[in-house]
C-alpha cells in the first residue's frame, strides 16, 4: 500500500463516528406512520418453502430461457450487504464446460442429469469496482442525501480496504479492538479471509433466492458443495480471488429424484428466544 492511501485509510477511520447513516437520534420519540407495501398470501410462501426439495435426479424436460432470466433477476434482489452487490451468477451452457463442471461436480447424478447448471460466485475482490459504480449512482441524483455519500466514500473504504495482500489487517485488528473497549464497533474482516466470507454471505442469500425461484416456476434444484472449487474457477475462467459459492442444478424432479422424506432436528435446539 503506498503511504497516501495508508494516510487516507487513517483519516478515514477517524472520520467514521461523523458519518450520519448510523445516526438514530431521535428517531424513536419521533412519530412513525406506516406505509403500506404489496401484501401477499403468506400460506401461498410456506407452501413454496415446503416444496422446495434437494433433487438428485432429474428428467429432460427443458427450462424455458425467459424462466431462466426470471429467477436470474430476481436472485439478484436478494439482500446484499451495503448493495454492493457481489454476487454473480454463471450459466454453464456450452457442452464442453458442461461436462467439466459435471466432473468437476464428481459426476453425482443431480449434476449429470440436470437440465441446467449454474454457478454462484462470490467477489470479494470487486468491491472497490462496485463501491465506484455505487458513488456514480448516486451522485447522478441531486435528491441523493448527504449521509448517502458519506457512507459510500468513507464507511465502506474504511470497513473493506484491506491493502495489497491483506497487510493492513492487523493494523484494523488492533484499532478496532480500542475502540470497541469504548463502544459498539464493527469488528470484520481484518482479513482476506473475513472478506471472503463477507461476500459469501451475500451470495448465499441470492442462491436462496435463486433455488425458491425456480420451484415457484415449477422447477426444482439442488445446492452442491461437493466439487472442486479451483476446477470450477479454471472451468469459468476466475481468479483465485473469486469465491465458489455454490453449484446448482436445476429440472423437473424425475421419479427417486429426492432422497427420502425431509428430516429437521427438533426446532427447539434452534430456534432459541431470549427475553
Amino acid at each position: 500500500m503506498q503511504p497516501n492511501e495508508f494516510k487516507m485509510h487513517i483519516n478515514t477511520s477517524k472520520a467514521m463516528v461523523k458519518v450520519k447513516v448510523f445516526d438514530s437520534k431521535g428517531l424513536k420519540d419521533k412519530p412513525r406512520t406506516a406505509l403500506e407495501a404489496e401484501s401477499f398470501e403468506a400460506g401461498e410462501f410456506h407452501r413454496l418453502v415446503q416444496s422446495r426439495r434437494s433433487v438428485r435426479i432429474y428428467t429432460p424436460d427443458e427450462i424455458p430461457e425467459d424462466v431462466v432470466r426470471r429467477v436470474q433477476h430476481s436472485a439478484l434482489l436478494a439482500p446484499t450487504s451495503s448493495n454492493l452487490q457481489t454476487t454473480e451468477i454463471h450459466w454453464v451452457r456450452g457442452v464442453k464446460k458442461r461436462e467439466e463442471l459435471v466432473s468437476a461436480c464428481l459426476d453425482q447424478p443431480a449434476a449429470a442429469t440436470s437440465r441446467e447448471l449454474f454457478v454462484v460466485v462470490a467477489r470479494p475482490d470487486l468491491w472497490k469496482r462496485n463501491n465506484n459504480w455505487m458513488i456514480s449512482h448516486l451522485e447522478s441524483d441531486p435528491a441523493t442525501p448527504e449521509r448517502a455519500l458519506q457512507y459510500f466514500k468513507k464507511i465502506t473504504r474504511l470497513v473493506y480496504t484491506l491493502g495489497p495482500w491483506g497487510i493492513l489487517g492487523p493494523v484494523k485488528r488492533v484499532w478496532l479492538f480500542l475502540r470497541g473497549l469504548q463502544k459498539a464497533t464493527p469488528r470484520e474482516p481484518v482479513s482476506l479471509a473475513q472478506l471472503g466470507t463477507w461476500a459469501q454471505k451475500t451470495a448465499a442469500l441470492a442462491s436462496a433466492h435463486f433455488m425458491l425461484g425456480m420451484r415457484a416456476e415449477g422447477f426444482d434444484t439442488c445446492p452442491m458443495e461437493g466439487m472442486d472449487s479451483k476446477r470450477v474457477k479454471r472451468i469459468l475462467g476466475l481468479p483465485n480471488s473469486a469465491c465458489i459459492n455454490m453449484v446448482i442444478s436445476a429440472g423437473k424432479r424425475a421419479e427417486g429424484g429426492v432422497y427420502g422424506p425431509r428430516f429437521r432436528f427438533d426446532s427447539a435446539h434452534f430456534l432459541i428466544d431470549h427475553d
